[in-house]
């Protein structure tokens, strides 16, 4: 089944492996230049939306294959002034705590590859204002498909009601539907290009 049968609205048929392998693949596949292009188009979106505009602290992910590129994000999101945090993960049930990513960061990679602080100073989670949410596919309703740790799903459920949640995605991560358990939580909007 081609990505195109994805998008007209089979994926109800589709497992969650499938799809996710499916759109991994496009991710892995998608254009550097395309994915710059969407990266700035997506960040202008986001930018311009009022729970960006009043966040103090938000907290972004640190892309990585094929994901939105969040780095110019990041930057200039401290260039407004604003603090930003990234996710660190913790103990055996890899569990996300936000951390400040301070400028000129030394980084390391995580348990998964992911880049985090090597010198961590974690937040507590009342006090993020936004999270920016990486998912594989995305749709209307706000269900979101990660890469199947569910590590954000339970992130998500210990926000406050106060923590704005926003995904961020490309054209082809959003689908008519997706197939959603008990467990997965949906976020608030989604932006993409």
């Amino acid at each position: 089944m081609s990505i195109m049968s994805i998008k007209t609205g089979c994926c109800e048929r589709l497992t969650k492996k499938q799809i996710r392998s499916k759109i991994l693949l496009r991710l892995k596949t998608q254009k550097e230049e395309d994915r710059d292009r969407k990266s700035k188009i997506i960040k202008r979106k986001l930018f311009r939306t009022p729970v960006f505009k009043k966040a103090k602290i938000a907290m972004f992910y640190m892309s990585f294959d094929g994901e939105v590129n969040t780095q110019e994000m990041i930057k200039e999101t401290r260039r407004l002034g604003k603090i930003v945090a990234v996710p660190v993960c913790k103990g055996n049930r890899v569990t996300l705590r936000p951390c400040i990513l301070r400028n000129n960061a030394k980084l390391k990679k995580g348990p998964y590859g992911i880049c985090e602080p090597a010198v961590k100073k974690y937040i507590k989670l009342e006090d993020l204002d936004l999270v920016i949410v990486p998912g594989i596919a995305f749709d209307k309703k706000g269900n979101r498909l990660g890469r199947g740790r569910g590590c954000y799903d339970y992130f998500l459920k210990r926000l406050t009601r106060n923590t704005a949640s926003i995904g961020l995605a490309f054209d082809f991560q959003i689908l008519p539907s997706l197939p959603a358990t008990t467990t997965d939580v949906r976020i608030e909007k989604v932006i993409f290009a």
